[in-house]
């Protein structure tokens, strides 16, 4: 895969997780990673976990940029600082996007594995893949992911030449982090807002880049409102829904067809 599928016009239909790794800089010396997501709440559209990194010459530059926390930043602002991939060769990136339907067949399973579990395994995954690519990691700042001591200490673990810092708020304490959350953000934000249903045309809902849609979050009224409006009595959903949260299942409880296996 050359090119990040969300910088296509139109972003093809998400069929399934993905990753993708930006061009590698080349570089011998260490290098600093750091991991977030973005995405673990929503009822709709995938979750995307990234890993910005660079080698450690590169530092003084990262804390000219202006990375911060995604959600703290204006779209406008997310869209400059994502360009900045592009014009700052050191700066790499990669992004695990976990598709609605991935995400639910793994709650969803006889032996279900958790969100927590799947996040834990992205992250996992995005390490392995740049040390894979002979990357020299030497330090990884990640976002919280539940208890942070035993987080750091797994990790350690499992990549023992690397040192991990892992706490709450780090895509707002560490540039690097800050950077991670942009790609996660702006790669989840694609794929709402110009989802393309693999089941077929939904132009009601696209022809407004997913403004009817909401925020995904089940708070939102207008997601509230579009998974009521956008049930299907035998089928359920499209392939945006994640059908392994409560709410879906209270709707489809009390709007579907009830079948018996």
């Amino acid at each position: 895969m050359t090119m990040d599928p969300v910088n296509l016009s139109p972003v093809p239909p998400l069929l399934d997780s993905y990753c993708f790794h930006s061009t590698r800089h080349e570089s011998s010396e260490g290098w600093i990673m750091g991991i977030d997501e973005a995405g673990r709440g929503p009822v709709l559209g995938p979750m995307v976990y990234a890993a910005a990194y660079c080698p450690m010459s590169f530092k003084p530059t990262l804390e000219s940029l202006g990375f911060d926390d995604s959600k703290a930043l204006s779209p406008e602002t997310r869209q400059a600082l994502w360009d900045t991939f592009d014009t700052h060769a050191p700066l790499c990136y990669s992004s695990a996007t976990l598709s609605p339907q991935s995400i639910s067949a793994g709650m969803l399973r006889r032996v279900p594995i958790n969100l927590n579990q799947q996040a834990q395994d992205a992250t996992i995954g995005l390490i392995r893949s740049a040390l894979e690519r002979n990357i020299n990691v030497v330090e990884c700042y990640v976002d919280a992911l539940g208890p942070s001591p035993q987080w750091q200490a797994r990790l350690s673990e499992i990549f023992p030449t690397i040192k991990f810092t892992v706490c709450p708020k780090a895509d707002s304490i560490y540039k690097i982090v800050g950077a991670a959350s942009i790609v996660a953000k702006v790669t989840r934000d694609r794929y709402v807002h110009h989802w393309v249903d693999p089941e077929g045309d939904d132009t009601a809902v696209d022809g407004d880049a997913g403004g009817s849609r909401g925020s995904g979050y089940p708070s939102d009224p207008r997601t509230q409102a579009f998974l009521k409006d956008h049930i299907d009595p035998v089928f359920g959903y499209k392939s945006i829904v994640r059908f392994s949260w409560a709410t879906v299942k209270v709707l489809l409880e009390k709007q579907a067809v009830e079948c018996k296996w």
